[in-house]
């Protein structure tokens, strides 16, 4: 069963738009990495809300190690107001089922 991942990040005052080009100048090579099924970026404008769907375990932990997520943090230096919350969260299918589920 694939994992949910939310990442929560503060961008500094300003730096929501340098915050959302990071993620754009590295989503290609995440978009490519082995298990990666959804990696996509929302914002109300003050956060940035990452919602990624990862086919195992072991390919999100490949991803957290790997070089796309060593270049995210090299250009949201000195960008987030505050540390990154991750959630790892399993799915729980529910009612309709194109709608109870990140699919």
């Amino acid at each position: 069963m694939s994992l949910i991942v939310v990442a929560i990040l503060s961008p500094a005052p300003g730096r929501t738009q340098d915050v959302l080009d990071a993620f754009g100048a590295v989503s290609p090579l995440v978009h490519a990495e082995p298990g990666c099924e959804l990696y996509a970026a929302h914002t109300d404008g003050d956060l940035v809300i990452m919602v990624e769907r990862w086919r195992s375990r072991e390919d999100l932990d490949a991803h957290a190690a790997g070089a796309a997520l060593v270049e995210l943090n090299r250009l949201n230096e000195g960008a987030l107001a505050a540390e990154t919350v991750v959630h790892v969260l399993r799915n729980v299918p529910m009612g309709d089922p194109a709608k109870g589920t990140i699919q």
